[in-house]
């Protein structure tokens, strides 16, 4: 893992307006990703990881198909867990 202090070098000298508006701008990233529902909730989320300053092409290492969807299927079941009064979102995806 790098060092989080130098990837947060850029933050050294910013003035208090400049900050503010950079935390406004971040918690609206993590607002649009927490709020998401229905089918968004399975897919990664490059625009939440650009809004960090170090912009890089991650490289995804995707899992075998039945290894996948089982994987999607405890996601779901852990939902009706830790959500279960969750309002159902019964469509197709498109």
């Amino acid at each position: 893992m790098a060092d989080l202090h130098i990837q947060d070098a850029d933050l050294e000298g910013k003035d208090y307006e400049w900050l503010l508006a950079e935390v406004k701008r971040l918690r609206q990233g993590i607002r649009q990703h927490r709020d998401s529902t229905g089918h968004n909730l399975c897919w990664h989320h490059p625009a939440l990881w650009g809004l960090l300053p170090e912009k890089i092409n991650p490289e995804a290492a995707v899992p075998p198909w039945e290894k996948f969807m089982a994987g999607c299927i405890r996601y779901r079941a852990s939902l009706d867990k830790e959500l279960p009064g969750a309002l159902v979102h019964d469509s197709e995806y498109q």
